[in-house]
C-alpha cells in the first residue's frame, strides 16, 4: 500500500466523483469572509467539513449506551452553526462531503490539529474499499470545559492508501450496514 498524493486525489475526485463537493485546495475562509478552520485538498489527504447536524449525548433519561441495543434517548438532535459539546462528553455529526471509495483504496481519518490542541478528539473508522456515504463523525470533548465545534468548517483529515491490487471482497460485496448513509448513522446490529 502507498499513500496517495494530492494529484491522485484530485484526479479521482474529478473523474470518479470520489468526494462531493470537492475543494481543490485549502479553504481558510468562511462564506462570510471570516477566518475558518481549513478544509479541502492537502498534500496527502483531504480535510473534510462537519455539517450542521449533531447528536449530542446527554444523561437526561438515565439511559445506558449499549451498541447492541442503542437507545436514541441517549442524545439530543441539533441543527446549528456552532455545537457546544459539554465537558467530558461526546457528540455524533456527519461530514458535508459524500465519499465513494475505490475498490483498491482504504482510508484512515484523523482529527485536525486545531481541535486536537483543544482536547477535542475525532474518531472515525476506516472507509473500506467500495464504501460510500456521508461520514459519521465521533467527537469527544476530553476537557472539563464546554467545547465549540464549527459547522461547515474542517474537522478531520482523510488519508488515502492505494493497494497494489484490488481486494477480493469489498464493503459493498459484503452488503455493509453503513453503506450509502446520508445522515448521522447510530449503531446498528
Amino acid at each position: 500500500m502507498s499513500v496517495c498524493p494530492d494529484t491522485w486525489i484530485r484526479r479521482m475526485a474529478k473523474e470518479h466523483a470520489m468526494i462531493e463537493p470537492f475543494e481543490d485546495g485549502q479553504i481558510r475562509e468562511a462564506a462570510d469572509g471570516s477566518r475558518a478552520i481549513s478544509h479541502g485538498l492537502s498534500s496527502y489527504g483531504y480535510d473534510l467539513r462537519v455539517s450542521r447536524e449533531f447528536k449530542v449525548f446527554t444523561n437526561i433519561y438515565n439511559t445506558v449506551v449499549d451498541p447492541k441495543n442503542f437507545d436514541p434517548r441517549s442524545f439530543v438532535d441539533m441543527e446549528t452553526d456552532v455545537c457546544i459539546v459539554p465537558p467530558n462528553s461526546f457528540a455524533l455529526a456527519r461530514s458535508v462531503e459524500y465519499f465513494r471509495i475505490p475498490r483498491d483504496v482504504l482510508t484512515i481519518c484523523v482529527g485536525k490539529s486545531t481541535y486536537a490542541r483543544c482536547g477535542i478528539i475525532v474518531n472515525v473508522t476506516p472507509f473500506e474499499p467500495e464504501w460510500e456515504g456521508h461520514v459519521t463523525l465521533e467527537i469527544s470533548n476530553t476537557t472539563p470545559l464546554p467545547a465549540r465545534i464549527y459547522a461547515n468548517e474542517g474537522l478531520a483529515q482523510v488519508v488515502f492508501f492505494q493497494a497494489s491490487e484490488p481486494c477480493e471482497t469489498s464493503y459493498a460485496d459484503r452488503g455493509g450496514k453503513y453503506m450509502k448513509q446520508t445522515g448521522i448513522a447510530i449503531p446498528r446490529m
